[in-house]
């Protein structure tokens, strides 16, 4: 039996073919553009996801016997609005997670309606990115095209709805609207009051491996499947990453080092911390997760090695050689990874990018080797927030491409003080998606059988107790430079 995971990305969706015994067998990508028509926005055509659906659906299936194929699951670009008239047609283009637009809005929601109340709401704040303030933006500002919604989806739920006829969304990529009482797990009806939008607008809530519906025939049809395959409500891409990686049950923790980073750190029960310094979301799993976002990541690496010391990627590792064992734990320099601003936990826009420390003794090493902690220290700062809310994080996870770096690895692995387990095969997102239509389909009775049986760790990173100690009395200096700074970075943006 066969069953199709589906990674619905920013620039390109990807389609995997996955057999019962969690080898995927064959995998397809097709790429779309992005519209970006003003500055700082960032929109997508849903047509232009859908095309992506009929045409890769079926060259994944060639050569292979679509009538075995039992059901699709999908891990999907969050945030993003997709607004719905009566007919079902979509109204403009989607205004996407990385859409920079809503500054006023999500002003308003934090400091109007204030944070206190939005956690006490959602269990979060109001972040540009989150769907909410795109709400907000559409009635000020589209007021004609706001009065005709009759249906919000999220990116992933659009190709549901293609799919099934059924409007649909799950805990996990609804708790990224700021419209959902994560810790009830149901829509809050004081935030739809909030944002004008009315209750009928919103999606059916489901968990993530649950039966939405089956393939329309004529969408069975025209994608080369039969009609009796079934489709489940599938998770946001975060959420599905993380039953891709077995990150499943309580305190286990998947660290991506791409070119964002993501800490997400699964729970058997909600909890919120004092600051909102991380997002309280729902897990793909049937609990709950926090999730930290540092906005530069593997991409301060590449910012550092491409465009400031101008090497190709092949010569990263020779970049890298020179610090030896001996030099970590022990750099003077330190850099504050924050080229994009930040977001978690510190969620600072004016924060930059910082090398202090510098000497004349100073190498071209010691910079290449102060960006890679620089990252590892931010991500200890949020872990640091969920420890503060007795969160016991005992290893972790790591992938992205900055896991392919085994020096980086063992950075993490000291700052943190924990083991880091690598894994035989990361998918991201449309792997997680095939594991929970598996569950959809009764391949397996819950999402952890599901990811005891098909993830397998393939070596391990354990810590040193020394090389943790010298980290530790790093990492207390490196926090003290961002408080120091901050008022500097915001005098320096205005």
């Amino acid at each position: 039996m066969f069953y199709i995971g589906v990674d619905l990305g920013t620039s390109a969706c990807k389609f995997l073919l996955v057999n019962e015994a969690g080898e995927v067998c064959h995998q397809v990508t097709r790429e779309y553009p992005l519209s970006m028509p003003h500055t700082g926005w960032s929109e997508q055509d849903p047509a232009l996801w859908w095309k992506a659906c009929l045409d890769g659906i079926p060259a994944l299936l060639q050569g292979f016997d679509a009538a075995q194929v039992q059901g699709i699951g999908i891990g999907g670009q969050m945030h993003g609005l997709v607004a719905l008239d009566a007919a079902g047609e979509v109204l403009r283009p989607a205004i996407l997670w990385n859409d920079g637009r809503t500054a006023k809005e999500t002003d308003y929601l934090n400091n109007v309606i204030g944070r206190e109340t939005l956690s006490r709401y959602t269990g979060n704040i109001a972040f540009a990115g989150f769907t909410a303030p795109k709400i907000l933006w559409m009635k000020d500002h589209e007021p004609e095209l706001f009065a005709r919604i009759a249906k919000i989806l999220l990116p992933k739920d659009y190709l549901v709805y293609r799919m099934t006829g059924q409007f649909a969304t799950d805990f996990s990529d609804a708790s990224g609207m700021l419209l959902l009482d994560v810790e009830h797990k149901c829509w809050s009806k004081e935030m739809c009051e909030i944002c004008s939008v009315q209750p009928e607008w919103l999606a059916t809530l489901y968990e993530s491996w649950q039966f939405v519906g089956c393939l329309q025939p004529e969408v069975a049809a025209a994608l080369g499947l039969p009609a009796g395959v079934r489709v489940c409500a599938g998770a946001g891409d975060n959420a599905a990453a993380a039953i891709g990686t077995g990150t499943v049950g309580n305190g286990r923790c998947n660290i991506s080092l791409g070119t964002s980073g993501t800490i997400f750190i699964s729970r058997d029960r909600f909890g919120v911390d004092a600051t909102n310094g991380l997002h309280a979301f729902a897990h793909a799993d049937g609990g709950w997760h926090l999730m930290g976002c540092m906005l530069s990541a593997a991409s301060c690496n590449k910012w550092w090695m491409d465009d400031i010391l101008k090497v190709t990627a092949k010569d990263y590792p020779a970049e890298q050689a020179p610090i030896t064992e001996d030099k970590l734990g022990r750099n003077p320099v330190f850099f504050l990874p924050y080229l994009m601003g930040e977001r978690s936990p510190i969620n600072d826009t004016d924060a930059r990018g910082t090398l202090i420390g510098l000497s004349m003794n100073t190498t071209r090493a010691d910079i290449t080797q102060a960006v890679l902690e620089g990252v590892a220290f931010a991500i200890r700062d949020s872990f640091e927030v969920a420890r503060s809310i007795g969160v016991t994080i005992p290893r972790s996870n790591l992938c992205g491409g900055g896991a392919k770096s085994a020096l980086w690895g063992t950075i993490l692995a000291n700052v943190l003080g924990i083991p880091l387990d690598i894994l035989v095969t990361e998918q991201g997102p449309g792997y997680g998606g095939a594991l929970l239509a598996m569950v959809c389909c009764g391949r397996f009775a819950t999402v952890r059988e599901a990811t005891d049986a098909l993830v397998h760790v393939s070596r391990t990173i354990q810590p040193d107790p020394a090389l943790t100690a010298r980290y530790e009395e790093r990492y207390h200096k490196f926090k003290q430079i961002y408080p120091t700074c901050k008022a500097l970075f915001k005098e320096l943006a205005d």
